[in-house]
């Protein structure tokens, strides 16, 4: 007598597990495509995000349909990237289809394209959409130990201090139910000296900026060991003087003549609101609340990481729902167009309210606002630049979710 099929035959998440647990990077995109099958749709195709975040780089493999690579800014796969929703696009000179975007949690790291035979119904796109945060998590687990996706999403070379920073840094996004962490930096294939981290601890969210002297290497090597004593002493439950005095010990100490790092290091309570910093030579951070540029009260900065004299001060600002935080290097603001103009910091600020009015999610608005500084600059950057922008009960944190 025939049984019936097992769950994972007729569950296509189910099925895609049970396919995953030897799974090589090499036969996702074919895996994938295959069961996708199994949700009624033609096929699937995983495109990647490049380190740019300027285009959509398609996962090959047996049975995968031929696609090329899409522009993230003018396509239909981009709208899905960009605002994190799924996108159907009717039939015209080929099949109808639904693009839904992969979500590392928040992090966006790419599309899947989903082949279909007519328009989606409801009950489909809710599949796809669980389906897609599968595909995800195989992405991102098979990255670690596979070197496929890290060249498929390089469009050029990427610098030997780019290579080290981008493995030294978080996801670019973060969010719960009252905080968005998101970040960016540029040049994507040839940072040296900027990089950020952070770190969210029930009701703490800790997170530095830092900016080493120089570029290329030397600064990239710096910034690693800046950002391991950060995490070392914020680990260990240091308070902000104590693990800037860390990471300024650790700079000084294996960095000769006049090798430093600015920083800022905060910590923001979740539950009150309030957000504490040492600023350690760095530009100030600013708040954009109810669309305006909001300074923090005045608070001396201390000297850069590696020359500290004395322990820094605590600056604290009382923060209101909604307020958005910057915490940036000076290669955002002083980055000066071909006149001579500085980016600045009220432009800065315009560019967060109007990504907001937008409707844009906050990676979005991250990705845009280091479109504007390297368009500002005519695309080729004088210095690095990097920022972080953390939201507090706005709501966007809705955006982020499939």
């Amino acid at each position: 007598m025939a049984t019936d099929p097992r769950p994972s035959d007729r569950d296509p998440v189910r099925a895609l597990v049970r396919a995953s647990h030897h799974l090589s990077a090499d036969d996702l995109g074919a895996v994938v495509a295959e069961q996708a099958r199994r949700l009624g749709v033609r096929g699937a195709v995983v495109y990647l995000a490049d380190y740019a975040q300027h285009v959509l780089l398609p996962l090959g493999g047996e049975g995968v349909p031929l696609r090329h690579e899409v522009t993230i800014d003018g396509s239909v796969a981009g709208r899905a990237f960009r605002r994190v929703e799924p996108v159907p696009a009717p039939a015209g000179d080929g099949p109808a289809s639904l693009w839904v975007p992969l979500l590392d949690g928040a992090e966006r790291i790419g599309v899947v394209e989903y082949v279909l035979d007519g328009d989606p119904t409801p009950e489909l796109e809710d599949d796809a959409r669980s389906f897609a945060s599968l595909v995800a998590e195989l992405v991102v687990t098979r990255d670690a130990y596979s070197d496929l996706f890290a060249r498929l999403r390089r469009r050029r070379e990427l610098t030997l201090a780019a290579e080290i920073q981008w493995e030294l840094l978080p996801p670019l996004t973060y969010a719960s139910d009252r905080v968005v962490i998101t970040g960016a930096l540029e040049p994507s294939y040839e940072i040296g000296g900027d990089t950020f981290d952070y770190a969210v601890n029930g009701a703490l969210v800790d997170l530095a900026v830092l900016d080493a002297v120089g570029h290329g290497l030397p600064a990239a090597l710096l910034a690693t060991a800046a950002v391991g004593a950060y995490r070392h002493a914020r680990r260990t439950g240091l308070d902000l003087p104590a693990i800037a005095a860390a990471m300024d010990a650790v700079v000084a100490g294996q960095f000769a003549g006049s090798r430093f790092a600015t920083a800022a290091v905060a910590r923001l309570d979740l539950d009150t609101g309030l957000v504490t910093w040492v600023n350690c030579g760095h530009p100030d951070p600013i708040v954009v609340r109810d669309g305006a540029l909001i300074r923090p009260p005045a608070c001396p900065p201390a000297r850069p990481l590696g020359l500290l004299a004395a322990a820094p001060a605590v600056c604290r600002m009382q923060l209101r729902p909604g307020d958005r935080v910057l915490l940036y290097t000076d290669g955002v603001v002083e980055a000066r167009s071909p006149e001579g103009a500085f980016f600045g910091e009220d432009r800065l600020a315009d560019l967060v309210v109007r990504a907001e009015l937008a409707g844009d999610p906050p990676p979005e608005t991250m990705r845009r606002l280091m479109g504007s500084v390297m368009q500002h600059q005519d695309g080729r950057l004088q210095d690095d630049a990097s920022i972080v922008m953390v939201e507090w009960q706005t709501g966007r944190e809705e955006q982020l979710r499939l």
